[in-house]
C-alpha cells in the first residue's frame, strides 16, 4: 500500500491510501476556499457528567447534493471536489465542517461558573472515502478494498493517538437517509475526541467490575459462541453475533476471536479475515428485506490512555429498520430515560439473518 500526504487549498490535510505503488498523486486543489473554522465550543453537563459539542457552523454543511455535485467524487476538469485526483482507492481528509478541531480559537467563558465549564472542542474530525465510485456501497467493495480501508483506519488511529489533545479515536460509517446521512457517496468518518466518551466509560466500568474469570468482553464472546443461537457468521479469526440484549431490531457485533485493544493491534491474518466476514454480514442485512439497509457501523476501540488492559476491540453494526416500511424511532423511554425497548427478539433477528440467501 502506498501512502501519500498532501493538502487542500485551505490547508486541510488529505491522505491517499493506494493499492498500487505507482499511483501518481501530484494533482493540486484548484479551488479558492476560506480558512477552516476554529474549533467549536464544548460545554460540560454537570447533571449527566458529559461533554456536549456546540458546532453551529455545521448548519452550513453540504446536504444531500445531486450526484453531479458530490464533493466526495474525484475532481474533473469541469468541477473540483474535496479530492483533487481524477481517481482514487481510499482517501482520508480533514472534515471541512468539523465538530472537533486542533485549530483552537479564543478560550470560552464558563456558561454556568463553577458548574458548566466551556472549552474549545479540540480534537480532529476526518472523512474516509472508501471508493471513487459514487454508486457503490461498503457491501459492494472487494475484500482487498476492505483491507485497504482497515489499513487506513489503523493508520489514523495510531497517528491520532499520539496527539496530546486526543483521548479516544472513533471510526464509524453512517449509511442511509433514515440514519441521517447528508452525502450518499460511500464514506465514513473518524472522530478524535478530547475526552473518553460516555458509552466507553460505561463499558470500561463494567469490565473493571467484572467478577468472573478473565475479561468481560471475552467472556461474553465465549458464551455467545457456546450458545450459538445468536451467531450470524464467523471464521477462524472473527465472530459475528446478535447480542443477547440487543437494543436495535437488527444489531450485529463483530469480535476478533483474540483479545486486542484497537485496530492497530490486529495481526495480518486478522486483517485479511475481517473483510470477507463483514461483507457477508452487510449482504445479509441488505438481503433481509430486499432493501438497502440503513445502518451505523461503529468501532469500539480502547481509549488512548486509560482502560486499555480491559477494553476489547469490536465493531457494532445496527439498523433502525425493524420491518419493510417500518423504522424504529427513539421515543420517550429511549430518548428520555435511555431504556431501550426492542421490537425483535435477538434470537429471531439472528435466525432471519442466517436464512438470507447470498
Amino acid at each position: 500500500m502506498k501512502r501519500t500526504v498532501t493538502h487542500l487549498a485551505d490547508g486541510r490535510e488529505l491522505i491517499y491510501f493506494d493499492e498500487r505503488d505507482d499511483a501518481s498523486r501530484d494533482a493540486v486543489d484548484q479551488r479558492e476556499l476560506p480558512p477552516p473554522p476554529a474549533a467549536p465550543e464544548m460545554r460540560y453537563d454537570p447533571i449527566l457528567d458529559e461533554w456536549v459539542a456546540i458546532a453551529a457552523h455545521r448548519q452550513a454543511r453540504t446536504f444531500l447534493p445531486p450526484s453531479e455535485q458530490c464533493p466526495l467524487c474525484p475532481s474533473t476538469r469541469e468541477r473540483h471536489s474535496e479530492i483533487p485526483a481524477p481517481e482514487y482507492d481510499v482517501v482520508v481528509f480533514e472534515n471541512r465542517f468539523p465538530s472537533f478541531s486542533h485549530r483552537v480559537g479564543p478560550a470560552q467563558d464558563d456558561v454556568l461558573p463553577g458548574l458548566a465549564p466551556a472549552r474549545p472542542a479540540t480534537g480532529r474530525c476526518e472523512v474516509v472515502c472508501f471508493t471513487s465510485d459514487h454508486n457503490a456501497s461498503f457491501a459492494s467493495l472487494s475484500p482487498a478494498r476492505v483491507r485497504t480501508v482497515l489499513e487506513a483506519w489503523a493508520d489514523r488511529t495510531a497517528e491520532l493517538s499520539t496527539r496530546d489533545d486526543i483521548e479516544q479515536v472513533f471510526c464509524f460509517e453512517n449509511r442511509g437517509e433514515e440514519i441521517g446521512v447528508t452525502l450518499h457517496h460511500p464514506h465514513g468518518q473518524i472522530y478524535a475526541y478530547p475526552f473518553v466518551t460516555p458509552r466507553t466509560r460505561r463499558m470500561l466500568r463494567s469490565a473493571r467490575e467484572h467478577r468472573g474469570p478473565g475479561n468481560l468482553f471475552a467472556a461474553v464472546l465465549a458464551a455467545e459462541r457456546a450458545d450459538g443461537a445468536r451467531i450470524v457468521a464467523g471464521n477462524a479469526h472473527w465472530t459475528a453475533f446478535v447480542p443477547a440484549a440487543a437494543r436495535w431490531p437488527f444489531e450485529v457485533h463483530l469480535y476478533p476471536n483474540r483479545h486486542v485493544p484497537d485496530i492497530p493491534a490486529l495481526g495480518s491474518e486478522e486483517r485479511d479475515a475481517f473483510g470477507p466476514l463483514y461483507l457477508e454480514v452487510l449482504r445479509r442485512l441488505d438481503g433481509l428485506f430486499g432493501l438497502a439497509m440503513p445502518y451505523v457501523a461503529a468501532w469500539h476501540q480502547a481509549p488512548v490512555r486509560v482502560g486499555r488492559e480491559v477494553a476489547y476491540l469490536h465493531l457494532q453494526v445496527f439498523s433502525t429498520r425493524r420491518a419493510p416500511g417500518k423504522l424504529k424511532y427513539l421515543a420517550g423511554s429511549e430518548s428520555a430515560m435511555g431504556v431501550f425497548i426492542n421490537d425483535v427478539r435477538p434470537e429471531q433477528a439472528a435466525s432471519m439473518l442466517r436464512e438470507v440467501s447470498l
